[in-house]
């Protein structure tokens, strides 16, 4: 077991090309007490009883409190990620987008849309610095190898959409709070300038969000439905995948939840929970979630699930109204994989939805597959990764709020509450 001293070192996949942390990749030596993790277990149990050797089990994980960003080139292309719909945006936009490309000299890419958006096209002042744009359209355009950093102007909202464009690698992350919530953006649009200067000189506190890695497997009866449908359209989706048994596969990943629910349908929603293989449960209810625990701030917190710190290696499994006293929602390793298929004797289909998207019906012979993604999101801190998660709770939450109770005056009050 580690003493004084822990040695730890980092994978190198999770972040995009041009961001990495420090000290070259090689290996830290951290004091023990700076540890978020736990200490590593002892191996000896009494004087004779001990764990098998497995060297190929060993993984070396970097402690999260050391994660800071740095940069191998210096960033050239931004993308910068609006709320759309939001006319009190359009201001901190323009800002934005002025600062870096007059006095940053960076490519910004945008989304065509917002680039098109009326406001924008009639303002005249703007328009050197539109006409400097790089734009994109989503599900046209791949823009996953030349982004460097991702800034968003919104809510969570925002944070959720710029995972969702990055089904690999994804770039850092920063997020300015314009949002009606911003549980996951913590900086403040007031002082950009000077925290967006702070993350290009590096050194930036990050947090690696886990993602979770889906895979949809449609039943041979909807392949010829689908494959007509994007036909269609001109070309075929490339999150569709032929497998080897003729079914059409789905590849997402998703920041926040799967949420798999009856629907439009009045019965009970009836699904089977299978875990690495094994059949553990059957949902009986409005649906179930399966989140990170990143998400388990979103809708798992509202269906009753606890709230876990994002670099907890967990998955969520929380039931949405169960037909059950009993069942609680449960947390399980990060490294399984769930299955979720219908119960074969359910009355109706039921619908999964992705981060709130992509909604689509799941029906007999489909199955979903679920497990923790190797593509992180690095979420770059505004103060640090556990500071800026409790004051999300409490300011965005406000998790555990009571007015004080006040103390006891003299003696006097105490041995009449006594009496």
């Amino acid at each position: 077991s580690f003493s004084n001293e822990t040695t730890l070192c980092v994978a190198r996949s999770s972040v995009a090309k041009s961001a990495v942390f420090p000290r070259n990749w090689a290996t830290l030596t951290l004091l023990r007490g700076h540890f978020l993790h736990g200490p590593y277990p002892a191996t000896h149990f009494g004087p004779k009883a001990c764990v098998l050797p497995n060297p190929t089990s060993v993984m070396h994980i970097q402690d999260p409190a050391s994660q800071r960003l740095t940069w191998s080139k210096p960033p050239l292309n931004v993308l910068v990620i609006r709320k759309i719909r939001d006319e009190t945006l359009l201001e901190p936009f323009k800002e934005l987008c002025r600062f870096l490309v007059e006095e940053k000299h960076l490519m910004v890419y945008v989304e065509k849309k917002v680039v098109d958006d009326g406001s924008l096209m009639r303002d005249d002042s703007f328009s050197a610095i539109r006409n400097q744009l790089c734009t994109f359209r989503e599900g046209f355009d791949d823009i996953s190898d030349c982004i460097d950093l991702i800034i968003c102007l919104g809510g969570d909202g925002t944070l959720l959409y710029a995972s969702s464009l990055f089904q690999g690698s994804v770039p850092p992350v920063m997020a300015f709070h314009l949002g009606s919530l911003g549980f996951l953006t913590p900086f403040k649009f007031e002082s950009f300038r000077t925290e967006v200067d702070k993350v290009f000189e590096g050194n930036a506190a990050i947090i690696l969000r886990s993602r979770l890695k889906v895979k949809v497997v449609k039943g041979t009866f909807q392949k010829n439905e689908q494959l007509l449908s994007a036909q269609e359209n001109g070309i075929l989706p490339h999150n569709h995948i032929n497998n080897e048994a003729g079914k059409i596969t789905l590849q997402l990943q998703v920041l926040n939840e799967v949420v798999v629910d009856r629907g439009p349908s009045s019965y009970l929603s009836n699904v089977d929970l299978y875990l690495d293989g094994r059949l553990i449960t059957s949902v009986q209810g409005d649906g179930v979630i399966v989140s990170t625990p990143t998400g388990s701030t979103a809708y798992a917190a509202a269906a009753g699930a606890s709230m876990i710190h994002p670099n907890v290696p967990a998955i969520m499994v929380t039931p949405i109204c169960p037909h059950s006293l009993s069942f609680r929602p449960i947390v399980v390793p990060a490294g399984v994989e769930l299955m979720i298929t219908l119960s074969p004797d359910a009355r109706n289909t039921a619908w999964v939805s992705f981060d709130g998207r992509k909604r689509q019906e799941i029906q007999h012979g489909d199955s979903i597959k679920i497990t923790t993604s190797c593509f992180p999101v690095p979420s770059i801190c505004c103060h640090d990764l556990v500071y800026d998660w409790f004051d999300s709770l409490a300011q965005c939450l406000h998790w555990n709020v009571r007015k004080k109770q006040t103390r006891l005056t003299d003696a006097s009050d105490s041995s009449e509450t006594e009496n």
